[in-house]
C-alpha cells in the first residue's frame, strides 16, 4: 500500500492534543488526519503513543491505544527493520540529520511518499527524492 503523503509524529500529536498551546496548529493537523491520502511508519505510531499520554498533551493511555489502533488499521504503516535502519544510517550522514529523523525519511521513501509532512525538518528541502512541508508554514505562506 502507498500514500503519497508521511506524517510525521508532531502532526498526530498536534490533532489529537488537548493542550490549550496546541490551539493555534490543532485544526491544520486535524485537516490532514482527516485526508485519505497519508501514511506513517512503527517508529511514528510508537513516538505517538508516548508523546500523547504525557500530562502537557492531556491524552488518556486508552485514547491514545485507540488512536494509534485506528491509523494501524485503516493507513498504510512501514514497518522500521533493519535495511530501513541501515538506509537510514546513511542518509543521516548524507545531510547531517538525526537518525531519528533519516528513518522516518526512508521509511515515507518506502511507503511511496514523495512528501513527509512535519515541522521538525528544513521547509521545503529535498532529501533524496523526498521533500519536507511543514504545514504551518505553508499554511502561513498560503495567507499572504
Amino acid at each position: 500500500m502507498t500514500a503519497p503523503f508521511f506524517l510525521d509524529t508532531n502532526i498526530l500529536v498536534y490533532a489529537t492534543s488537548l493542550s490549550p498551546d496546541h490551539i493555534p496548529k490543532r485544526d491544520v493537523a486535524r485537516a490532514w488526519v482527516g485526508r485519505g491520502d497519508w501514511g506513517v511508519s512503527t517508529q511514528v505510531l510508537m513516538e505517538f503513543y508516548a508523546q500523547a499520554r504525557q500530562p502537557r498533551h492531556g491524552l488518556l493511555p486508552t485514547a491514545a491505544q485507540a488512536f494509534v489502533e485506528r491509523i494501524a488499521a485503516r493507513r498504510p504503516v512501514q514497518a522500521v527493520d533493519k535495511d530501513l535502519v541501515l538506509d537510514a544510517l546513511a542518509l543521516r550522514h548524507r545531510y547531517y540529520l538525526t537518525h531519528w529523523d533519516a528513518a522516518i525519511l526512508c521509511a515515507a521513501q518506502r511507503l511511496g511518499a514523495g512528501t513527509v509532512v512535519s515541522e521538525d525538518m528544513e521547509h521545503g528541502r529535498d532529501y533524496g527524492g523526498v521533500r519536507v512541508m511543514n504545514p504551518f508554514v505553508a499554511t502561513l505562506e498560503g495567507a499572504r
